[in-house]
């Protein structure tokens, strides 16, 4: 359960939030929110305070054959949520795993990539899917208002804006509304 009220994200609350995670010699942390709200900087610099690996649920686009209308109907089932399961639980059992990455290029796997430290990071939109929840240890939601999201999408790629709004932004927002993602996660930040 989400503790507490919604904190602004800082360098100090990083900083504080790796302390807490170094106490541990192994770990999973899930880091799920809103596109653009931080994520991956986040992810980023945990992994470089706690030298924990990244693994990014963007690696994780459904290939071509699973691309259904039901599976799109499903809340979060644009991911490969089974291959992220797979990962993670071999991760848990014999301390490593490795995963081929999708190539958005190309729309298919593509280079392998390997996973085998002690301390793990999951970030991405849908890292919080009901069935991923067991490995993680520590669960982070980011947020970020709809008008700060919307500038940091033009900033970052403007021709996508209306895909994000029309598309992706939607997607998302269903997926956190029927898992109830912000209220399961136990920390919760905004980056603005």
């Amino acid at each position: 359960m989400c503790t507490g009220k919604l904190k602004v994200l800082d360098d100090r609350e990083i900083r504080r939030l790796a302390e807490e995670l170094q106490q541990s010699d192994r770990f999973a942390v899930a880091i799920d929110g809103r596109c653009t709200a931080g994520k991956t900087t986040l992810a980023g610099r945990l992994a470089e305070l706690t030298g924990a690996d990244v693994l990014q649920m963007d690696d994780f686009f459904l290939r071509p054959e699973q691309r259904t209308a039901e599976r799109y109907a499903e809340p979060g089932g644009n991911v490969d949520r089974e291959r992220v399961y797979e990962v993670l639980k071999a991760w848990k059992e014999e301390g490593a795993g490795s995963f081929r990455r999708f190539d958005c290029g190309v729309l298919e796997l593509g280079e392998e990539k390997g996973i085998s430290g002690q301390r793990i990071i999951v970030e991405g939109s849908y890292s919080m899917h009901p069935v991923l929840r067991e490995f993680y240890d520590l669960t982070i939601f980011l947020t970020v208002s709809p008008e700060g999201q919307m500038r940091r999408i033009a900033k970052r790629d403007p021709e996508k804006v209306q895909a994000f709004r029309e598309k992706w932004i939607p997607l998302e927002e269903r997926y956190f509304e029927a898992m109830n993602i912000q209220d399961v996660c136990m920390r919760v930040y905004t980056t603005e």
